[in-house]
Order: structure tokens, then sequence, then C-alpha cells
């Protein structure tokens, strides 16, 4: 007959027995929670004893429920403190209990400014280190494509063109509805602001280098970072979770070149050409507005374009590649750090994304002062 599941205390010699009855399993060990804590605050510490003589099933949890309180207060261990006979308990308890290892409470927290600067620094200390890692892996990376120049056929292309569609072809469509907008938006501004001066044609000329030097390629690389980036990170990290990575390293095959050295490349090779788009689409969106507001003839538009200096372009296509390498590293480095849970896949995009966009911002203001004090 099977014993019902319970719990009795009892007090011998000044010793607390405990006795737990049935099957202490995951599914029984939460309604007995409260009460083994209260034994844990009650008894004198190592002066408690388990009685195992009517214990039935037990796994992990409740395993781990009775060696707390044969651990707390930091107790040493006693194997005596186990009495009475049962087949597994006695060494899963035992088990248990040598992985449990006592924390002392956090001490309480000091004056708000400290804090704020305690934390203040372990971010400082955190970017630190992210960028110490990533510099690291675009390292990794940039030999294995060294590599790959070297050895062609060791290339994946055919990953390469996949990538190619997914980040390239298949985000143009929201890059150029995006650029159009904003080209829109900042002819708008400039027929408002110059009109006032009488210098209206000069928005032309405010719309055409806008768009060339810093909006195309800007908006084009922070939809790339929340689009393809954290698909990057999800793809990779979802296959770390499932240990394919591991597979992989076991059976010969390196991670970069497998993984990243083809979306690195792919979006080194369309990147460029999203930004080209997205500059075409933000040029004929101010060109629309300052025809329907200004009068200024899509003619007159393209003649006054024309007059401007070619390097303006120039000066946005640069930036792409570098916006695309280092975006794809972001992304797979991210990946490739994912746990193996649920949990630890959402930080990573979460912090690939970021990390991602706030780069891109750092490394177009560093371009911005290189440009100005070449006078370019």
């Amino acid at each position: 007959m099977a014993v019902q599941t319970g719990l009795d205390v009892r007090v011998e010699a000044g010793r607390t027995i405990v006795t737990p009855r049935g099957d202490w399993t995951a599914t029984n060990v939460p309604a007995f929670d409260a009460q083994m804590r209260a034994i844990e605050k009650d008894a004198t510490p190592g002066r408690v004893a388990i009685d195992l003589s009517q214990l039935g099933r037990i796994d992990t949890s409740g395993a781990y429920v009775i060696s707390r309180v044969l651990s707390m207060d930091g107790a040493p261990q006693a194997p005596d403190a186990l009495i009475g006979d049962h087949h597994v308990a006695r060494q899963l308890i035992e088990l248990v209990y040598g992985k449990v290892t006592p924390t002392a409470p956090e001490p309480p927290p000091g004056p708000g400014v400290l804090v704020t600067l305690d934390r203040a620094g372990r971010a400082l200390h955190s970017a630190w280190i992210a960028l110490l890692t990533t510099l690291g892996f675009l390292g990794e990376t940039m030999a294995a494509g060294v590599r790959g120049l070297g050895r062609p056929d060791r290339i994946r292309w055919a990953p390469v063109f996949h990538v190619m569609e997914q980040a390239g072809l298949n985000a143009l469509p929201i890059v150029a509805t995006l650029s159009f907008f904003v080209g829109a938006v900042v002819a708008y501004i400039g027929a408002n602001i110059l009109s006032q001066f009488g210098a209206d044609v000069f928005a032309v000329e405010l719309v055409v280098i806008a768009v060339l030097r810093e909006f195309s390629v800007v908006i084009t690389a922070i939809l790339l970072a929340g689009r393809s980036d954290s698909a990057f990170t999800a793809q990779i990290g979802s296959m770390r979770m499932q240990q394919e990575i591991d597979a992989m390293r076991v059976i010969g095959l390196d991670p970069i070149e497998a993984l990243v050295l083809p979306r690195v490349l792919a979006c080194v090779v369309m990147t460029p050409l999203l930004v080209f788009g997205s500059m075409m689409m933000g040029i004929f969106g101010g060109m629309v507005v300052l025809w329907s507001s200004l009068d200024i003839s899509p003619g007159y538009f393209i003649v006054r374009m024309r007059d401007l200096p070619i390097q303006h372009f120039w000066v946005g296509m640069v930036k792409a590649p570098v916006f695309a390498l280092v975006i794809a590293v972001i992304g797979c480095r991210h990946g490739l750090e994912v746990g193996g849970d649920v949990e630890s896949l959402g930080n990573r995009v979460t912090a690939s994304v970021v990390q991602s966009i706030f780069a891109v911002i750092v490394i177009d203001a560093i371009f911005a002062m290189i440009y100005m004090e070449l006078n370019i």
C-alpha cells in the first residue's frame, strides 16, 4: 500500500528528526516547501536528521529541498544526518548536497550616489570587454576571409548568395520606402527654412548633400542592424542552443568559415547596393516635395544636382562596406555566444541590435571628423 505523501517532524534528544513520507517529486514538493523553510529557520544548525524510512519516489527537486535543510547556516556536511534505508535517496541527496553552495545574503545597498557610480563603472567595464571581444572576433573573421581569398573553394557560395537575397534584395523595399520619406522630410524642412531668407533654390543642395553624405547610409545601416543583424544572431544562436555549433567543430568544420564569413561577405557586397538605392529614393522624395512646394521642376533639380561635386556621393558610399562589416560581425559574435536557454538568446539579440546601432553612430561620427579634417 502506497504511503500518503506528507511530512512529519519530531524532536528526540535535542535533535530534530524530519520524516518525509510518500513521493517527493517536482509535483509534490511545492506543497511542503514552506514547512521545510520553517524547519530551516527554527531548528538548530547541525542538529537536524532526515529519516528516509517512509520515503517513496524522489527526484532532484525533493533531494534539493531536503539537502537545503542539511546545509542551512553553513552547517558541515554530516552523512549520519541521513537515517533509515532507501534504495536511491541517500545517494541522490548527497549528490545534490555537494552541488549546493550556500551564499551570504546581499549587503544592504549603500548611498544612491555610490550605487549609481558602481553601476556606471560596471557598464563601462562591460562596454570595454565587449569592444575587445568584438575586435578579436573581427580579427578571426578577417583571417578566415584571407584564407578564403587564397582558397576560393573553401567559401560556401550558396549561403553567400542566399544571405545576399535575404539581407539585400528583400530589404530593398523597406529601405527605399523609408529613404523616400526621409528625403521628403528634409526637403520640407529646407523649403520652409530657406524660403524665409529668399534662398529657396538652395534647398536642392540641402537635400542632395544631406541624402548622399549622411541620411541614406545611416538609415540603411540602422535598418540592416534591426532587420538582418538580429536575424544573424537568432539563426546562429538557435544553432548554438541545439549544439549544432559543437557538432560542426567535432566533424572538423570551422563555424566562422561556415556561418560567419558567408554572412559578412553578403552584407559587404549588398550594403553598398542598398545605399545606392536609398540615395536615389531619398533624392527622388526631395525632388517631388520641392516640385510641389517650391515649383522647382525635376529638370532644374537635376541640373543643380549635376553641378555638385561627385565627392558627396563617394563620401556616403565609402561608409557602406564599413558599416556592413561591423554590423555583420557584431550579429554573428552574439549568436555564437548564446547560452543554452531562450532568455540568453533574447538578451543576445537585443544586445546585438543595440550595439550595432551604437557602433554605426560612433563610426559615422568618426568619419565626419575625418572628412572635416581632410576638407572633403
